[in-house]
This record gives C-alpha cells, sequence and structure tokens, in this order.
C-alpha cells in the first residue's frame, strides 16, 4: 500500500520561508510519475500549487510562481517545496499528491498545516 508523509510548515511570519517534504513508501512500482502539491484553503477550491514531473519539468500556479520551488528527488522518492515570501494567503493545508504506475494509479497524503502570520 502506498503511503506519502508530509513534514514541514507550521506557523510562519509573513515574508519569511518555510519548506515541506513528502516521502513515498510502499507498492508504487518503479517510478513516480508526478508529484503535486494540493493546498487546501478554507472556502476556496483545492489549488494545485506546484507539480513536478519525474524527468523534472515543473508547473506553478500563478499565486506561487517566482515564490514556490518545487524539486524532488527520485532515488528518496521525494519531493520538496520551498516557500520563499510567505503571504498570510499561503495559510492552508499542504497535501502531497503521487500518479504513478504508468499515470493509472495516484495517492494522496493526509496533508501538513502552514499557518502564515501577518
Amino acid at each position: 500500500q502506498v503511503q506519502l508523509v508530509e513534514s514541514g510548515g507550521g506557523l510562519v511570519q509573513a515574508g519569511a520561508s518555510s519548506s515541506l517534504s513528502c516521502t513515498a513508501s510502499g507498492g508504487m512500482g518503479r517510478d513516480i510519475d508526478d508529484m503535486i502539491w494540493i493546498r487546501q484553503r478554507p472556502g476556496k477550491l483545492d489549488e494545485e500549487v506546484a507539480r513536478i514531473a519525474r524527468a523534472g519539468t515543473k508547473t506553478y500556479s500563478d499565486s506561487v510562481k517566482g515564490r514556490f520551488t518545487v524539486t524532488r528527488d527520485n532515488g528518496k522518492k521525494t519531493m520538496y517545496l520551498q516557500m520563499n515570501n510567505v503571504r498570510p494567503e499561503d495559510t492552508g493545508v499542504y497535501l502531497c499528491k503521487i500518479i504513478y504506475d504508468n499515470w493509472q494509479r495516484s495517492a494522496l497524503g493526509q496533508g501538513t498545516q502552514v499557518t502564515v502570520s501577518s
């Protein structure tokens, strides 16, 4: 069974930096295709803030572009999110999602809370 464990986040001051990580384990087969950070905020639709493909191609939502950086270590099956110059509107639960098994399956983590104080 695939497990995703997110870590990092917590309380951060506006303008500061913070980082998240997500490590996958379990029966994913040989490779993970895409790794994705999803943000949940009260009263708002879930937002895909960053995505990184196996080969390293990255995409970001407009709300975080230029401030957040997603990376991954395929050997460690781990994805990272470096968040710089955070804003109060970045507050939310950040969940890790992976797509694997040749794009046929996906898994979602439990999430980690990020709270940005102004």
